[in-house]
């Protein structure tokens, strides 16, 4: 049975669907006004691989990443530019459909975006207001009251009290309270507008996802996802406003990914201390920015450096070393169930991607056992092992279609086999010198060479 850590009740749950053999998935998505980071990379990888791996479990998974495209930031970044607001918008809609495409990603089976749910948007305000969850304020604003709630804090865990503490709050004269929070926002000089029963303006943000998620998935629908940082205040206002709104449950579970870091500090946009999705893959394969990522719990901080990718690289490349050459077959692995259900247990754990990651491992090291023995039964497992790294979306390459890549302003593979042909004349000739020579002209060139079983491969390294 697959088990989930729930944000909500912080313990893990078994996945019990609303409706059998069904799962809706809801992803807070981009907030389009720059390009997608590395930390926006690891939250659509982590629900690309949740929806991969509940599809490969037979579940008829409905997953929705939004798209927000209006919001304060999308507003300043057009102000700072000078660019039309939906021209920006547009723009960075289209790099992300690219940074995703490049990554692998599986298109999302809807992507709401919040511009085309005004009038969505409106219908829950006007239920707030009806219901005295909400109220207009002398500036026109309409603000939700927190207190009006009584589960408000159930998904941070804090008190009323604890969050006026600490509060991201914006404090306004005419709010009632310092902890209510915006809904709809009064037209401003030069800002994006639409007409409603309060007057022009434009929606907050919390409350288009709210609008967005109810209606691609209805008003309860089984999991939420995001980055940990939408936990509170934004996850937690769209628990208030949709369950008062709607009268009914929002969410069965809740999962939050964890934070990238850089010099052990979340990378965010505001510091200024982030790598790019198109910088991170001018350097490394998606699949390596794959399994960097799955190596750790997605629950977890996960700690960016070039040497950390390296370390994936490497991993990867291992995998992809006890595929190659394995002749095609048909039969299946004696022992095969034993790796396939090591593997769900790993990933029905809260999708323990390491662990997952180790049965790989294992299976390789096998493979290349098997292999030296002159086993047929290697390229049953490697057959084995190609099915469940395709689960989470690795190892989809062709072994040295992933091996002979990398940087092409080196040698052309041409030419390097060309100088592995002139190294076999030389080693079958008894010149050990010019086969080492060619060899360290390779390694110098960053071409590794393996002799295995009597024969030569290689790899860029």
């Amino acid at each position: 049975m697959i088990q989930i850590y729930n944000s909500l009740t912080r313990k893990k749950e078994p996945l019990t669907p609303i409706i059998p053999g069904q799962i809706h998935l809801y992803v807070c998505g981009m907030t389009v006004y720059d390009f997608c980071h590395l930390g926006h990379a690891r939250v659509m990888l982590v629900f690309d691989t949740v929806t991969r791996y509940l599809r490969s479990r037979g579940y008829q998974v409905t997953y929705v990443r939004n798209i927000t495209d209006i919001d304060d930031k999308i507003i300043q970044r057009a102000q700072e530019k000078n660019e039309d607001i939906q021209a920006l918008t547009e723009r960075f809609i289209e790099a992300l459909n690219q940074d995703a495409l490049a990554l692998g990603l599986l298109p999302p089976d809807s992507e709401p975006r919040a511009t085309t749910h005004m009038q969505r948007i409106q219908e829950m305000i006007a239920k707030l207001v009806d219901r005295g969850y909400a109220y207009v304020a002398k500036n026109n604003d309409v603000y939700f009251r927190v207190r009006r709630f009584a589960p408000y804090g159930s998904l941070s865990g804090k008190t009323l009290d604890e969050l006026k503490i600490g509060a991201r709050v914006e404090i306004v004269d005419e709010k009632e309270d310092p902890l209510d929070f915006v809904v709809w926002k009064a037209a401003k000089p030069g800002e994006p507008l639409w007409d409603s029963p309060w007057g022009p303006g434009r929606p907050g943000w919390h409350i288009e996802c709210s609008a967005m998620s109810t209606a691609s998935l209805g008003n309860h629908f089984d999991i939420h996802g995001g980055g940990m940082d939408l936990k509170f205040p934004h996850h937690e206002n769209e628990i208030a406003q949709s369950e008062a709104a709607t009268g009914d449950k929002f969410v069965n579970t809740w999962m939050h990914v964890g934070f990238v870091r850089l010099n052990e500090e979340k990378m965010s946009k505001s510091r200024g201390n982030f790598f790019t999705v198109r910088e991170v893959l001018k350097k490394f394969d998606p699949e390596v920015v794959r399994c960097f990522i799955f190596g750790s719990h997605y629950r977890s901080p996960l700690d960016y450096s070039d040497e950390n990718l390296e370390g994936a690289k490497a991993a990867l490349t291992r995998l992809y070393l006890a595929l190659n050459d394995l002749p095609p077959t048909n039969d299946v692995a004696k022992h095969s169930n034993d790796y396939v259900e090591k593997f769900h247990s790993a990933m029905d754990d809260d999708f323990n991607t390491p662990g997952a990651l180790a049965v790989l491992f294992e299976l390789a090291r096998d493979i290349n056992k098997l292999r030296e023995d002159g086993s047929a039964e290697a390229s049953a497992l490697g057959a084995i092992l190609k099915q469940l790294g395709n689960v989470i979306g690795l190892l989809q390459h062709e072994p040295q279609k992933f091996l002979h890549g990398g940087p092409t302003d080196g040698m052309s593979s041409r030419q390097i086999e060309a100088l592995i042909e002139r190294r076999a004349q030389a080693r079958q000739n008894r010149n050990w010198a010019e086969s080492d020579r060619i060899r360290d002209e390779l390694k110098a060139q960053g071409i590794i060479l393996e002799d295995t079983a009597g024969r030569t491969t290689w790899r860029r390294q």
